[in-house]
């Protein structure tokens, strides 16, 4: 699998909306890793990613600015908290340094994933087209080939990248 880095030119429009989202899945990212270790803390129970995504619903239902962000987006934080959990019991399986899943802060969480190419981003021409934002100009630096499954946007020092 290959990945491309092409950067974005954003209007300060869209860099507030990328903000925003930044902050709702960091958010959403430690409540689920909060619920996980209460869970288990309390009722010695765990909590999978497939009852967590479930109540996705109900909490967009409830917050308008969870709402409009995109479910796909949404799910795909849902998962990196249960890949951190897959990850750190593979660790303790193998005897490894633990390094238990930790909570993030808004400065140390970058980036969110369209998983899926159908019906979350697009790429017209020179412009990506992201589900719930619009479209959002694109410098495509070099061509890529084949099929392309997901975009990840990413907030660096100098700026935002598609992935």
């Amino acid at each position: 699998m290959e990945s491309h880095k092409y950067k974005l030119r954003l209007s300060a429009r869209i860099v507030a909306v990328f903000e925003a989202w930044l902050a709702i899945c960091c958010e959403l990212y430690n409540a689920a890793l909060a619920e996980r270790r209460s869970a288990y803390r309390i009722a010695g129970e765990s909590v999978r990613y497939a009852d967590q995504s479930a109540q996705l619903p109900g909490v967009k239902a409830e917050r308008e600015d969870v709402a409009r962000v995109s479910a796909q987006v949404l799910q795909n934080v849902l998962k990196r908290v249960d890949r951190a959990f897959d990850d750190f019991f593979r660790r303790v399986k193998e005897g490894r340094k633990l390094g238990y899943p930790r909570f993030r802060s808004r400065f140390h969480y970058d980036s969110f994933t369209f998983p899926q190419a159908k019906g979350g981003f697009r790429l017209e021409g020179k412009k990506l087209w992201l589900s719930k934002i619009g479209k959002v100009k694109i410098r495509l630096s070099r061509p890529f080939e084949g099929q392309i499954k997901t975009c990840t946007i990413k907030r660096e020092a100098d700026g935002w990248y598609a992935i």
